[in-house]
């Protein structure tokens, strides 16, 4: 049985996730019986490692309807900002690892993806649809300020005139505005902040190491003002807890200069299940069972949910109440009254006599 000691002597601050729950691909699961144990454990480390890995791919085909994007490129697998809902921590377990801690500190590193994705856009046949930068874990995430991928990456998007839409919570996609400027006035690239709470004591315990919403909303006026498309997501919304907020957000997003902005209900898939309940019990014990029933409400009575449409957006009441208010934000912000399409029709291979047509 594993006694996670979560009390505010045990808390890891700046993670999200408090311990690692067992890898479902994996037999043999390790437990702490003791927390007074002597041997060393997994917990006592809290440093971020980096692990190379070496892939055969890095564009993948996103067969979902429901996710606004046909490609995906991620040049990370793991996300040090911890944010405790995140859908992309149960894809962690194909690498062997937790979907809890082991998301935040064991980061795997693509360093392969800029040859890989100059591979994949001179193959026979590209039609040069949008390639979402990221659709897992954030391609701003603190180890892009080391490793430089992501910027790569667009740099090689701006040589093919290959169109790309990202999304984002950190500051550090403002280091890029250069490229992106090029890329906008081609019409190859959109941008989408992610912002679902104004709150910044909410941002730093259910995303701890991700930029404050105001320097979120900075971002948005800064692309803006450059004359790059921005969008924001409100996501995901967690009834109970943030979804009070819809007015503020979408006024704030607009007045900073975004032209659109969507929105998801917290779902929690999996191992995601456990380590927000354990988080929300942690840090909001008294409105744990009000929040925990009303993500409940949304889902059948479950808080998960794998059915394409109904998974993002909820059914019932409160789900309702939610894309109500949602709808009726936008449109008195003037949010969504355009879309944004990218210009597919600029893409070439450079030295290639080939242009897409």
């Amino acid at each position: 049985m594993i006694q996670n000691d979560t009390s505010a002597d045990h808390y890891l601050k700046g993670r999200g996730a408090q311990f690692n729950p067992h890898n479902r691909f994996q037999q043999i699961s390790y437990v702490q019986e003791h927390v007074e144990g002597i041997d060393d454990w997994e917990t006592q480390n809290h440093k971020t490692s980096f692990i190379q890995a070496s892939s055969k791919s890095v564009v993948n085909k996103v067969d979902s309807p429901d996710v606004g994007m046909a490609y995906s490129l991620n040049p990370y697998q793991g996300c040090e900002h911890g944010c405790t809902y995140c859908y992309a921590r149960n894809t962690h377990e194909y690498w062997g690892f937790s979907a809890g801690l082991d998301f935040e500190r064991k980061i795997i590193v693509k360093k392969d993806a800029p040859a890989l994705f100059r591979k994949f856009l001179e193959r026979k046949g590209w039609n040069a649809e949008v390639i979402s930068l990221s659709g897992n874990t954030d391609c701003y995430q603190p180890a892009e300020r080391k490793f430089r991928i992501t910027r790569q990456l667009l740099e090689i998007a701006l040589e093919y005139r290959q169109p790309i839409g990202m999304i984002t919570k950190n500051a550090l996609v403002l280091r890029d505005i250069d490229l992106l400027q090029e890329m906008a006035k081609l019409n190859l690239c959109t941008v989408y902040l992610s912002i679902n709470s104004l709150n910044e004591q909410l941002r730093l315990q259910m995303e701890p190491r991700t930029a404050t919403a105001k320097q979120r909303l900075k971002v948005v006026e800064t692309l803006s003002k450059a004359g790059i498309p921005v969008g924001v997501m409100v996501a995901p919304l967690v009834p109970g807890l943030s979804d009070h907020e819809i007015p503020a957000i979408l006024k704030a997003v607009s007045q900073h200069g975004a032209i659109s902005a969507g929105y998801t209900i917290v779902r929690l898939n999996g191992a995601i299940g456990p380590i927000f309940e354990d988080w929300l019990k942690s840090n909001f014990p008294d409105r744990f069972d009000k929040v925990w029933h009303m993500i409940q409400s949304c889902h059948g009575g479950a808080v998960n949910d794998s059915r394409f449409r109904q998974r993002m957006t909820g059914e019932g009441n409160i789900a309702k109440l939610i894309s109500d208010t949602f709808k009726l934000h936008c449109r008195l912000n003037g949010l969504n009254e355009k879309r944004i399409s990218l210009d597919s029709g600029l893409f070439s291979v450079p030295g290639s006599q080939l242009t897409l047509f």
